[in-house]
């Protein structure tokens, strides 16, 4: 969990980040996060299994900030607390990156995973997945 206590850190600082308006059209690191996957995130709020990964992280965001279900490592954002944000999710992560490992890790219902938002301004353009456990 080395890596998770260094993610931490970092992710303090990032968010008094994200409401800074970038002056340049460069996408960047506008936020990033820690989430926990767990068996829950598998299930759409109507209980059908999801099978992507970007599904599974879009109702991870769900469940943290519209239902308050939250797993014991998952961290707050700004960004997927808007409901808008969440819709594209499979769109920024099209435009990113996530290895085939890590989707599988997430697949699984036990992963840790750090998630970076990428764009400019408060504009999210890309989001770059990596797998901790």
């Amino acid at each position: 969990m080395v890596f998770a206590c260094v993610v931490l850190a970092t992710v303090g600082a990032v968010r008094g980040q994200s409401t800074i308006q970038s002056l340049s059209m460069q996408d960047r690191l506008i936020e990033s996060y820690i989430a926990e996957i767990s068996l829950r995130d598998l299930y759409n709020s109507s209980g059908v299994p999801l099978s992507r990964p970007w599904q599974v992280l879009r109702q991870d965001r769900a469940n943290f900030h519209r239902f308050g279900w939250r797993d014991p490592l998952d961290q707050w954002d700004s960004f997927f607390e808007i409901e808008e944000n969440r819709a594209i999710m499979e769109n920024m992560l099209s435009r990113g990156s996530i290895s085939p490992q890590a989707a599988r890790d997430i697949m699984s219902g036990d992963a840790i995973v750090l998630v970076e938002i990428h764009g400019t301004g408060a504009t999210g353009r890309e989001l770059h997945i990596t797998v901790a456990r």
